[in-house]
């Protein structure tokens, strides 16, 4: 039995530092896994599960031993520990029992739980399918929106819904669907609304071209009105200077200016071009759409200049420049109104072009035209047209002036009218002294041209000196100056009185002159009728101061100017020479007769000698005698003496002498006489003094004297005074010209 123990010492001596490992390990609370492992790779399972079985039996002993070491102390801990499990199984029946009402209770509470997740998930859900529902329908209620304002043609607030879907809500759009739809439709929208709006647009375009006719027509219209006002209150400040009546001095006359409002004045629409040129800004294509506007007016108007061949112009001139001018006038209301379509440069283009056509239309339309009606109908419309445009900024200068270069052929029609219609008066004239009835007659033929010998009203009936001639002749003459300066007023120059005076100067020297002339010196007048020409022609004379005072009014030129005897007609010395050719004619009609009575011979030769004095006058006058001097006053004076010495023989020698006591032939020659002997005075100044004046002077014109006065240099070799005292006499004389000079100045 001993023998056991040793081997087992043996094998535990052996095995006693593997034991000891082992022990350490699972003292340790080492992972004995690799050790078992490594047991069982090396094939010797039996000394591990040994070597365990050992472990275990060595901890048997050492708890035996610290049982019986703490007995006591074990005894009592088993005693509380039975306590302990008393209490412990307790606690548990009571943990037991609350777990049963905890799970009964907390059941319900979990099912309530996973409800209420369920419904916070379900709640999440809906939140987020309203919150893309309201998207959603907020979407497709501005669809319709835009679907309505596209129906009512509503295009701008249909774009404007557009760029909002687009802007605000196409990338948040939830439903995919939708999403494209609207993406897709968005151009086909926007390129819907541009092709509606360029053809409304379009429509547009054709109206207001239609319209431009009317519209201009309005505006002429309303141009022509403010001159009718302002010519009648002209003419009211004419009759009022005319007057001249104490009272109305104090009375003012003012043009009242009226600014013309055209925008209330004319109406056109142009909603449609401010709704495309708006649409197109926010399409973002302004730009062409300036473009297409410019270039389609441009078009409109290059058509709108051109001149039907089919229609004679004086019938179609009204339609087409009031077409232009309407053209223009909408031109100018885009330009000041639509936001930058069109630039002033472009309009200033397009109006230059306009201008240079029509100025070539008129030249070539007033080149065919051979009616001075027409073609005064025609620069009176066209003047309306200037004065409307030029309210509206145009520069109208060159149409002007294509007027003024076509005034020299409408005076040249006007004149070839009025010579045809003085010449079917003078045929038509009875050369009988005119019979005038009432005082109607006499103020319209007799105080209309101031032809009347006295101011003191006739007693009717009264038989006036000249033939119904002559006031008809007036009627033409006036009538010619008025075709004249309507003509020529509102042209380029605003002074147009001198060529007004020129061509009434043509008229009465070349047309009426011409005509009597050749009345006077045709083979088939009589002399009652060379008698009574004669006459008129004294009375044409005397209304040449009347025309050139008409034709001063109506150019706004005070009379007073024209009263000047500078200021007079040419035509009024060449009608005295032609009245002379009628007594000549008479004379030499005379000539051919073999009995005469002594009454028509006195006045056929008062007549003659009259003739002569006022033509020694006129030549004292005319413009082509500059000056003259002494020596030429010498020589007038011997030929007046040698016609004073025939009048005198002439007038004893017929007899005349014993029927007329009062007037000889001599005092035919009066007026000349006294001039000369003016001129040839030594004191010429006395003229001034009235009581010599109204001796010596009486048949002189204050005036004429002054014209001549001006021309008369006397010289140092003069005719006045002997050889040592000439020199003295002719200072002398000249400081009595200079005198007289002056008193005349102050005179007048």
């Amino acid at each position: 039995m001993e023998s056991k123990p040793k081997r087992r010492g043996a094998m535990g001596n052996g095995d006693a530092g593997e034991d000891s490992v082992v022990a350490t390990m699972i003292g340790n609370g080492d992972d004995l896994g690799p050790l078992v492992r490594r047991a069982f790779e090396m094939g010797r399972p039996e000394a591990l599960v040994h070597q365990l079985k050992h472990v275990v039996k060595k901890k048997e002993v050492e708890i035996e031993e610290l049982c019986k070491t703490h007995y006591e102390d074990f005894i009592l801990a088993v005693d509380e520990l039975r306590g302990v499990l008393v209490d412990a199984e307790e606690l548990k029946s009571d943990l037991s029992s609350d777990n049963f009402k905890l799970q009964e209770v907390g059941g319900a509470i979990l099912e309530k739980l996973e409800e209420l997740l369920e419904s916070f998930s379900i709640k999440k859900n809906v939140t987020e399918a309203i919150k893309k529902s309201k998207i959603c329908i907020e979407v497709l209620e501005l669809c319709v929106k835009c679907n309505t304002y596209l129906s009512a043609g509503q295009f701008f607030l249909a774009l404007k819904t557009v760029d909002l879907i687009e802007t605000n809500y196409l990338q948040n759009i939830p439903v995919n669907a939708i999403k494209i739809m609207i993406r897709k439709n968005i151009p086909i929208i926007k390129a819907h609304i541009e092709k509606k709006v360029t053809a409304d647009f379009n429509e547009w375009l054709a109206h207001i071209r239609r319209s431009a006719k009317d519209i201009g027509q309005t505006a002429i219209g309303h141009a022509a009105s403010l001159r009718q006002r302002d010519e009648e209150m002209l003419e009211r400040q004419r009759k009022a200077e005319e007057l001249n009546i104490s009272g109305l001095g104090d009375t003012a006359y003012s043009l009242d200016v009226e600014e013309l409002d055209e925008d209330s004045v004319l109406k056109f629409d142009l909603t449609p071009l401010y709704r495309a040129y708006h649409i197109h800004s926010c399409l973002g294509t302004q730009e062409q759409f300036r473009e297409y506007y410019y270039k389609n007016r441009l078009l409109q108007l290059n058509s709108d200049l051109q001149i039907s061949s089919s229609i004679p112009f004086v019938e179609s001139y009204q339609t087409y420049l009031a077409q232009i001018a309407g053209y223009f006038i909408v031109e100018d209301r885009v330009l000041r109104t639509c936001g930058g379509l069109l630039s002033a440069d472009q309009v200033e283009t397009m109006w230059d072009t306009t201008v240079a056509t029509v100025a070539s239309v008129l030249e070539e339309q007033y080149s065919h035209m051979d009616s001075a009606t027409h073609l005064l109908l025609v620069k009176d419309y066209i003047t309306l047209l200037g004065a409307t445009l030029r309210q509206y900024g145009y520069k109208v200068g060159s149409i002007l002036e294509a007027l003024d270069n076509s005034r020299d052929k409408y005076h040249e029609l006007l004149l070839e009218e009025c010579r045809q219609q003085i010449v079917n008066v003078i045929s038509n004239d009875s050369y009988k002294q005119m019979v005038i009835k009432k005082d109607s007659d006499y103020e319209s033929n007799v105080l209309a041209f101031r032809l009347q010998t006295s101011d003191v009203m006739p007693a009717f009936p009264y038989i006036a000196p000249f033939s119904l001639m002559v006031p008809d002749c007036c009627c033409i003459v006036r009538s010619f100056i008025k075709g004249s300066v309507d003509y020529l007023s509102f042209g380029v120059n605003s002074n147009f009185y001198d060529a007004a005076r020129k061509y009434l100067d043509k008229l009465l020297i070349d047309v009426l002159n011409e005509v009597v002339l050749t009345t006077v010196q045709s083979d088939g007048i009589a002399v009652s009728q060379a008698m009574q020409i004669a006459a008129n022609i004294t009375f044409l004379e005397r209304a040449c101061d009347f025309f050139l005072q008409h034709a001063a009014q109506l150019c706004g030129i005070p009379v007073r100017s024209v009263e000047r005897p500078q200021a007079s007609l040419t035509a009024k010395a060449v009608l005295k020479a032609s009245r002379d050719a009628a007594y000549l004619a008479l004379v030499k009609l005379v000539n051919t007769l073999q009995i005469l009575p002594l009454d028509a011979l006195y006045r056929v030769g008062c007549g003659a000698l009259e003739h002569i004095s006022n033509s020694m006058v006129a030549a004292f006058l005319t413009d082509s005698v500059k000056r003259f001097n002494a020596n030429a006053v010498m020589v007038i004076n011997h030929d007046l003496q040698v016609l004073e010495n025939f009048a005198d023989e002439r007038f004893d020698s017929t007899g005349l002498s014993e029927i007329y006591k009062e007037g000889s032939f001599r005092s035919c020659l009066i007026e000349a006489r006294q001039l000369i002997n003016l001129l040839s005075s030594s004191q010429p100044e006395n003229f001034t003094n009235l009581v010599i004046r109204e001796k010596s002077y009486n048949a002189l014109d204050n005036k004429k004297v002054a014209s001549i006065i001006e021309k008369f240099k006397d010289s140092a070799d003069g005719i006045f005074g002997s050889l040592s005292t000439r020199n003295t006499k002719t200072n002398s004389r000249k400081k009595s010209m200079d005198v007289l000079k002056k008193r005349l100045k102050d005179f007048s």
